[in-house]
């Protein structure tokens, strides 16, 4: 495990000699520069729609089941046919409701600009939060969404029980028994359309995958694209997946096939919430419609967890591709992943986040007012916010391209 200090001195020293050799080599530019040119902005639009034809396909209900069915379809469209599902139940014990516990305020526990000061207003590693701040929660209130349609398409409540989550895999030419996994959680809440909470890291990762499984395209090693459930309660779909699959990594099955039907891990890069980069809130506590100049594609890993100096290195592998490839923002690397799909992943193989906004002293201080509330509807976004998730995924495909050795046929 490393602490803040080392970690801090690894970005530095990364970023000062190991960023040019972790960029794409120039025999590679050409084909990689094909592929992210591929990428095109409607159609990474046009998938986030469809998956607003399920609201905000909450777990354990009737459309979150009807949204795992249309992405297995899509998947298989764009020629990732070897679909599979993995199956799992949720049931949770009854839990009471949960009553916020707040510390005994203090007359030097605000900062001038509304901040906490101490535990519970540090930001990662200790660093302040700086600026306004403005209350975050779920809103699952009905009423609390104007638009009828989307009431109405939110308005089952979840029940418990087996689960499904699908994935396809692109297989590796000459190193079929390992792979790198493309993951996004597919579930969200909030009496929306989960726009950006998760429809934007789903169809990134759907988008990755036509674009990987072209006829035209092949890679040395494998890619699984995963699209989890259950994120939202506990991150249950994607530790489900571990418990049931890490233990038969690398194994041919039958022996002698040459198949893998779970290769070894190498690496597992999440994306979760892609759109939103619009700064902090003012001291009226809104934040502002247009994303900020600075907006920026945050890469992130867990500098406590048993892989942080092999993560913290695939970081950089990923903002090196970003500044290589990058067509309107530019990424950055922080040391701490939140909260995500990633997590379950985090002491068993490399494993990085991607997303808009660093969670903790960020969204955390109400940076996206759209965060799980009725506001994560289609018609909040624009070209603006959409194009952010679409250099997110050009960060990706860059980087998996030249960790996986993809080569574009004649």
């Amino acid at each position: 495990m490393m602490n803040i200090k080392t970690v801090l001195q690894g970005i530095l020293l990364l970023s000062l000699i190991l960023g040019s050799s972790i960029v794409p080599q120039a025999q590679d530019d050409v084909g990689i520069k094909e592929l992210v040119s591929r990428l095109d902005l409607e159609s990474y639009k046009s998938a986030i729609k469809g998956l607003t034809q399920f609201g905000d396909r909450r777990q354990g209900t009737s459309r979150n089941r009807k949204a795992v069915d249309w992405i297995e379809q899509q998947l298989q469209a764009v020629g990732c046919s070897n679909t599979e599902r993995l199956t799992y139940t949720y049931d949770p014990e009854p839990r009471p409701p949960r009553r916020r516990q707040s510390a005994p305020e203090r007359t030097d526990s605000k900062t001038p600009t509304g901040g906490n000061v101490g535990r519970n207003g540090s930001g990662p590693g200790g660093s302040s939060i700086f600026g306004y701040r403005s209350q975050t929660g779920v809103n699952r209130d009905l009423t609390a969404q104007p638009d009828e349609r989307i009431r109405e398409l939110n308005r089952e409540e979840p029940t418990n029980g087996p689960r499904t989550e699908v994935y396809c895999t692109k297989i590796g030419k000459t190193r079929p028994h390992e792979m790198y996994i493309l993951g996004a959680h597919m579930d969200g809440h909030g009496v929306n359309e989960a726009v950006n909470d998760n429809a934007s890291g789903t169809a990134l990762v759907m988008e990755l995958a036509r674009i990987l499984n072209s006829s035209d395209v092949e890679t040395e090693i494998s890619i699984r694209f995963a699209l989890w459930n259950n994120e939202e309660t506990g991150l249950n779909g994607a530790y489900s997946y571990v418990r049931q699959r890490k233990e038969l990594q690398g194994i041919e099955n039958p022996p002698g096939s040459g198949k893998y039907p779970e290769p070894t891990w190498l690496g597992m890069i999440q994306h979760d919430m892609m759109l939103w980069d619009h700064g902090a809130p003012g001291p009226d506590g809104k934040v502002s419609r247009d994303q900020r100049r600075e907006a920026d594609i945050n890469i992130e890993f867990q500098s406590n967890s048993y892989f942080a100096e092999t993560s913290m290195k695939l970081a950089f592998q990923f903002k090196a591709a970003a500044d290589a490839y990058n067509t309107d923002f530019p990424a950055t690397v922080g040391p701490h992943m939140t909260n995500t799909d990633s997590t379950p992943f985090m002491n068993e193989v490399p494993s990085i986040s991607l997303r808009e906004n660093e969670r903790g002293s960020q969204t955390g201080a109400g940076w996206n007012p759209t965060w799980h509330t009725p506001l994560d509807v289609w018609t909040t976004f624009n070209d603006d916010d959409f194009r952010l998730g679409l250099n997110a995924a050009q960060t990706t495909l860059s980087a998996i391209a030249d960790l996986t050795g993809v080569k574009i046929k004649d």
